[in-house]
């Protein structure tokens, strides 16, 4: 019996890149609301408390890899007033219903989105005063090589910024974690947006993701100076900032 090769290529195992695009390629349009619910409205406190901890000057540019729905991108528009900012996603669906909010923001002429890829950014070394990522780390093929893509575009002294979910220390706060996590959520998501299987595979992706000590490490294993790592709300999840160096390898 002979089997097509579209049936074939259909009956093939997604690659992790695949299967993550095509999870926030449909989950895009209640990807705001999940957010709130699942995180209790505090993804909006930390991401203000990263905010705090850059300290965007006005002028400053920066690249916002994975940026979803541009929360982050168009909060940095705002402080910088005038920078040039670059919000990247390989979801472009997640893109359009960003530029919405850009547009309502009438940032259009500030912030420019791009469908690309986190692994391989298209601009050249010395680019953008900041480059961030915002729950979106523990989702790519290879973290180590996005930090370097990161830690290559900007300029030296620029900063590189990762705001993601981690592994709480406290053991009793960490068994109700896990048990929120892993039970709750993708109920959640099947409640309120009919996606089990996408909601079941995030706490999924977290389990091999390593946690804020081993991630700041990994800052500095690439080259990155002055690492620094913030657990919120009980270790959920963190704030990891590392300053590019004066030389040109930025080590």
């Amino acid at each position: 019996m002979s089997v097509s090769k579209t049936n074939m290529e259909a009956n093939k195992p997604k690659s992790k890149e695949e299967f993550v695009h095509g999870v926030f390629e449909s989950i895009a349009p209640k990807y705001d609301l999940m957010n709130d619910i699942l995180s209790f409205n505090r993804h909006k406190a930390w991401r203000k408390y990263a905010m705090k901890k850059m300290n965007v000057q006005p002028g400053d540019t920066a690249i916002d890899l994975c940026c979803g729905t541009c929360d982050w991108t168009i909060s940095m528009a705002k402080a910088s007033r005038t920078g040039k900012m670059v919000g990247l996603d390989f979801s472009q669906n997640m893109l359009d219903h960003g530029a919405i909010k850009v547009r309502e923001e009438r940032l259009e002429g500030q912030i420019e989105l791009i469908q690309g890829n986190a692994m391989s950014l298209p601009f050249d070394d010395n680019t953008f005063d900041f480059a961030t990522i915002g729950f979106a780390l523990r989702n790519v093929p290879d973290l180590e090589q996005v930090i370097r893509e990161m830690q290559r575009v900007v300029k030296p002294g620029g900063l590189v910024v990762s705001l993601e979910l981690s592994k709480p220390t406290w053991q009793p706060f960490k068994s109700i974690y896990y048990l929120y996590f892993r039970r709750i959520l993708p109920f959640l998501g099947k409640l309120i947006v009919k996606k089990y299987e996408q909601y079941k595979w995030l706490p999924e992706s977290l389990i091999s993701f390593p946690d804020h000590k081993q991630l700041g490490a990994i800052f500095e294993k690439n080259g990155l100076n002055d690492v620094q790592a913030h657990p919120l709300f009980g270790g959920v999840a963190a704030l990891h900032t590392g300053t590019k160096g004066k030389t040109k390898s930025g080590v």
